[in-house]
């Protein structure tokens, strides 16, 4: 996975991982989403990967346009 830029700025997020179609969170407290076009739609997906990529915005958007939409929690566990 890789580390969220939050540019000095305290983030829910602490990682993702981007694939085609795809993006997995990483949040503060270790737990891991999957969401997926089919679940948030792909313009979602694209500002989320956009989002990440950028270290900036990504908690605020997921807070306010796909919170529970994603396809599954993944293994809880703390990046080191």
């Amino acid at each position: 996975m890789q580390h969220y830029g939050h540019h000095g700025k305290e983030s829910g997020v602490v990682a993702y991982d981007i694939d085609a179609g795809q993006i997995i969170v990483q949040f503060s407290n270790g737990e891991r989403y999957l969401y997926t076009e089919d679940s948030a739609g792909a313009a979602n997906i694209a500002r989320m990967q956009e989002l990440a990529r950028a270290g900036r915005g990504l908690s605020s958007f997921i807070s306010r346009n796909v919170h529970d939409r994603y396809v599954r929690k993944i293994n809880s566990r703390k990046l080191t």
